[in-house]
């Protein structure tokens, strides 16, 4: 369809428009590609998906739409301290002035920056139902009140001291900052999520201590590397406690900006009455929801995959509390082995820290956020500090004139009362000149040269409207001391404000001390527990070890029996059934025991058959039978070729080193020793059969 259309560059003369056409006589009417146009409409649609939606802002960590509800907030001085209001009101308010989309969708965004199970430092303090970690809905909004936290108003602290931009809102009757002050690095203490057009962020909440400490190392040495930072960043800290598994993920996530870290919930063991042992839970991992992890363990149960779990019972108030009780007999670690390897209790998460930087989306490793939070504090504070200097010049100068004038007061009064009018006054005032040696005499200092002109001294038009504005009780005696004493701290800290803008060194020393006052008084402990990574886990970590007893027939048939199904015999006892076999009238077709012996469930067992080849099997892989059952056909374990049979049958104890790893094969002593029928012997170690394939291997040739 697009060969069919003239480019845009080429576009067809305007036909003349009929009487009764749609369209006007002089309107201009073009022929536009189809498929250029939708690209280019796309991708205005994306970028505004993208810069001004879903991505966090490097600077303040808020999304447009958080940033609007906390101005919002900060337009009814909801403050702490102050009164809770309806959170209708609030998001009311950011609909109609800021963020005309609707308060409906508005409000779950209010409520996320109030959820402490979400949010590693609230921004909102929330009053009634705001939903629960097990997903429940939060009330309506004209049943919840909110206001600002401590840290939610130290994103806006200074706002009001030309510290950042501000523009006009959607309808232009008001402006709105672009971003916020921020004194606290929020996008890393908070993290954030947001799914953009092609693109996805995803960060974790870190500790706003550690965050602290790793940015002052950073001001103090600007090349320190990622790997340093870590000693003072441990990782991410998540709110809802739970425990990090090994510290690779982190690592890589803090050099790239991308990684995946192993989380799990923590749990303790407890013993009831009558020697039973429960499993309680008390933190899961973040972002997972508390009621559908207890479903899914419940289903588990039902589904006989856990079968040693007899009840489960969620106590859960203000802090996680599920209780899982299980057999008498159970074994406590393989149960939570299989807790982790079968539910959310062990979960990853995956970062990718994608943040706004510049008007532009990118991919930024811990360092690289750490620098963009200090490269914006800087402006904030050399900005605040000129809006500081602009006022403390100001006042200055009207507190020269108030000196001046209370120095030589009667003739200023005589000025003024022969004035007629206001405007006469001024003039008088304006062509009343001092020189510098003067108005020095009179204790004020010059701090500029503009008030100078050819030697001698002329008020601005701000020093003769305060003298005209002065009132009566300030010519008192007191009162002038406390002009001078005035004037005179402001000179000293115009001097103080002026080496600040002169000296990079004592900017980032403001951004440090106030960063460590904001941790002084709002930190806390890390809640999130970095512990070693077990690797992954061997499937032997989810069997119970314990004493087994094999048997093999002459017919084929294997099975394992926990030994404590063989109750011991009292002296004369009549024994109790070890095994059924098949019985045939004919003799040589009756089935018997030919192999016999105890293993645990850990040890391997060797199978060698009579055309010498070798299998390895794992004792826990042998098909557990009840004591008096036939077995099952070996066939069904051993992948055995035709008319193969075994004709030999060895247990290798299974060995674990320092590191929990499995060393049973690599033992240099041991050996398994051959003796054939015609009296051929050999011995080859036992680290050859280490490999050993599913489907067997040779080991011996006739």
């Amino acid at each position: 369809m697009a060969d069919d259309i003239t480019p845009p560059n080429n576009p067809t003369p305007p036909t003349p428009a009929t009487p009764g056409s749609l369209f006007a006589q002089n309107e201009k009417i073009e022929k536009i590609n189809v498929a250029d146009e939708i690209k280019g409409s796309f991708l205005d649609y994306s970028m505004s998906v993208i810069v001004s939606r879903a991505l966090p802002d490097a600077r303040d960590g808020l999304k447009p739409s958080q940033r609007r509800i906390l101005y919002a907030m900060h337009d009814l001085n909801l403050y702490p301290g102050r009164q809770h209001r309806k959170c209708a009101k609030i998001c009311g308010d950011t609909s109609g002035n800021y963020h005309p989309h609707g308060e409906a969708v508005i409000y779950p965004t209010l409520v996320h920056m109030a959820q402490p199970w979400v949010m590693r430092e609230r921004l909102v303090d929330g009053q009634g139902n705001f939903g629960s970690v097990e997903g429940d809905p939060p009330a309506a909004m004209r049943y919840t009140e909110a206001r600002l936290t401590h840290l939610g108003a130290a994103l806006m602290e200074d706002m009001e001291r030309d510290t950042v931009d501000f523009v006009p809102n959607y309808d232009e009757t008001r402006t709105e900052p672009v971003v916020f002050p921020a004194a606290f690095p929020n996008l890393l203490v908070n993290g954030g999520t947001g799914i953009a057009v092609g693109m996805a962020t995803n960060i974790a909440p870190h500790n706003l201590g550690e965050v602290v400490d790793g940015i002052c190392a950073l001001v103090d040495n600007p090349d320190i590397k990622v790997e340093e930072l870590i000693k003072y960043v441990k990782g991410p800290d998540f709110p809802t406690g739970c425990s990090i598994l090994g510290i690779e993920g982190i690592k890589n996530y803090f050099k790239t900006g991308r990684g995946s870290v192993k989380i799990r919930g923590k749990l303790h063991t407890e013993e009831m009455k009558g020697g039973k042992d429960v499993i309680v839970v008390d933190e899961i991992p973040f972002n997972v929801n508390r009621a559908t992890l207890v479903e899914r363990i419940a289903e588990l149960v039902n589904e006989k995959t856990l079968t040693d779990i007899t009840a489960i019972r969620d106590e859960s108030d203000e802090n996680t509390r599920v209780v899982i009780e299980l057999k008498r007999d159970a074994a406590v670690k393989v149960v939570i082995n299989n807790l982790y390897k079968l539910t959310a209790l062990e979960t990853s998460f995956s970062s990718n820290m994608l943040a706004i930087d510049q008007r532009r989306p990118k991919v930024l490793n811990l360092k690289d956020l750490m620098v963009c939070y200090i490269e914006h504090r800087r402006e904030v504070v050399i900005r605040r500090t000129k809006f500081e200097l602009a006022n403390a010049e100001k006042r200055a100068e009207t507190l020269e004139g108030f000196l001046i004038a209370l120095a030589n007061m009667d003739e200023f009064i005589r000025l003024i009362r022969e004035s007629k009018t206001r405007d006469e006054a001024r003039l008088k005032l304006a062509g009343y000149e001092f020189t510098r040696k003067n108005v020095e005499k009179f204790g004020v200092m010059i701090r500029s040269e503009a008030r100078l002109d050819k030697g001698r001294y002329l008020f601005s038009e701000q020093q003769i409207e305060a003298i005209l504005e002065l009132r009566l009780y300030q010519l008192v005696g007191l009162e002038q001391e406390k002009i001078k004493s005035e004037y005179a701290e402001l000179l000293k800290k115009i001097e103080d404000l002026i080496d600040i803008l002169a000296k990079e060194k004592r900017v980032l020393g403001i951004i440090k001390s106030e960063l460590k006052a904001i941790k002084d008084k709002y930190a806390t402990p890390r809640r999130t527990q970095i512990v070693p990574d077990e690797g992954e886990m061997a499937i032997e970590d989810l069997i119970a070890n314990e004493g087994v007893i094999i048997t093999l027939t002459h017919a084929g048939l294997i099975k394992r029996t926990t030994i404590s199904s063989y109750r011991s015999q009292r002296r004369g006892g009549k024994g109790v059934i070890g095994l059924t076999t098949r019985q045939a009238e004919a003799e040589e077709d009756s089935d018997f025991v030919e192999h016999l012996f105890t293993a645990s469930t850990h040890d391997y067992l060797m199978f060698f058959t009579n055309t010498g080849r070798v299998y390895v099997e794992r004792v826990h892989e042998i098909p557990e039978g009840s004591r008096a059952s036939k077995g099952r056909s070996i066939a069904n374990v051993l992948s055995l070729q035709s008319s193969e049979k075994v004709v030999a049958l060895l247990r290798v104890e299974s060995k674990k080193g320092a590191n929990n790893e499995d060393i049973t094969w690599k033992s240099e002593d041991a050996y398994v020793f051959f003796a054939t029928r015609n009296g051929t012997v050999k011995k080859t170690p036992l680290s050859d059969f280490a490999n050993t394939r599913k489907g067997g291997s040779h080991c011996h040739r006739h």
